[in-house]
């Protein structure tokens, strides 16, 4: 049996409950938060045994194997790095920190602790992405030359999801003093790993701008200041020489969770969707090229991020993406950040 702990029990708490409760030897052995509302409402809901406000107070007690790191995107760090001088296992929610140096140390720590570590970048579990990245590696498209790709929310303008005006849950994402680094952290970490998985090189150039909204009369609500990123622009140049562009925001009307990617090689061009929740993949290939004729590809049925965590626990096998993905990711956006601050200086024409 594999024992889970669970710190944080927000929101997102719940997709890691959902899918360890669902699993065969696996239990969810007790949770870690310092709101004792919403701690022993978890705990109630998932009839979880063990509460604890605090790390230290779980580790003290130490009866779990692995954790699920569910804090906020601030927090990642201070709460993670814990566990993995104790050498348990840790499945860390996305971004893995909110700065390069907090990441790579992280990324550092799992790797001399030798335990498994996982950043759970949620969209490796869409099949149509994977499928594409098979493709790409299999070389069907050719060298990458191009990319683009968005991922489009509404929730700023809409409510279907819950008001962001009145629910913590939502506000705590618009504000920095509160660990977001906005939609560029986010969801901008979703897209950057979606693209350049699929076009299977990594980022070595960025251009980005950034671009924060007025959303509220004196840009706060309550003890929340609304200065996080709404809107990304990005352009890239990864390693394999392709470039390509990718944004995001979250006043895209219309789309509630939607992630777009289009590849073009050498050899044709592939397109991969996660659109009203659901994974297609199209490629335009060979004879089709000239025709400019694109055919439904089929997407075989993956397995979740969770149940490969658990699968190498018990097989004492590395796992992908990892936390020096998740370094590698931040890199990236703090590279971003850098960019548009520069961007401040230039000249307006």
């Amino acid at each position: 049996m594999i024992r889970v702990l669970i710190v944080g029990t927000g929101t997102m708490a719940n997709d890691h409950a959902d899918a360890f409760v669902a699993m065969d030897g696996v239990s969810v052995v007790g949770s870690v938060d310092p709101n004792p509302d919403n701690l022993h409402s978890f705990n109630a809901k998932y009839g979880i045994k063990h509460a604890f406000d605090s790390v230290d107070q779980a580790l003290a007690w130490d009866a779990f194997d692995a954790v699920s790191v569910v804090t906020p995107d601030g927090i990642h760090h201070r709460t993670t790095m814990p566990f993995l001088a104790a050498g348990k296992h840790v499945l860390c929610e996305k971004p893995l920190a909110t700065n390069t140096a907090d990441a790579r140390e992280m990324a550092a720590a799992a790797k001399d602790a030798g335990i498994v570590n996982m950043v759970n970048l949620t969209y490796r579990n869409v099949p149509a992405l994977m499928q594409a990245a098979t493709i790409v590696a299999e070389g069907q498209i050719g060298d990458v030359r191009h990319f683009e790709a968005s991922y489009l929310q509404s929730w700023l303008n809409q409510a279907s999801w819950g008001d962001w005006r009145t629910e913590d849950q939502w506000l705590w994402r618009l504000s920095t003093a509160h660990g977001s680094m906005g939609v560029l952290g986010d969801v901008g970490v979703h897209i950057l790993d979606y693209a350049t998985f699929a076009a299977g090189a990594d980022t070595a150039k960025v251009s980005c701008r950034l671009k924060t909204f007025d959303k509220a009369e004196g840009g706060k609500i309550g003890d929340y200041i609304l200065d996080a990123n709404d809107s990304m622009a990005m352009h890239l140049a990864l390693q394999n020489g392709a470039v390509g562009v990718i944004h995001a925001s979250r006043f895209a009307g219309g789309h509630i969770n939607d992630l777009r990617l289009r590849l073009f090689g050498t050899k044709g061009g592939l397109d991969v969707r996660f659109e009203q929740w659901r994974s297609t993949l199209r490629a335009c290939l060979g004879d089709h090229l000239v025709s400019g004729t694109w055919a439904d590809i089929p997407t075989p049925e993956v397995e979740t991020n969770y149940t490969r965590f658990i699968a190498a626990i018990r097989n004492g096998t590395p796992v992908a993406p990892d936390f020096q993905r998740g370094a590698d990711l931040q890199r990236v956006l703090d590279l971003a950040v850098v960019s548009d601050t520069q961007s401040a200086r230039d000249q307006v024409v």
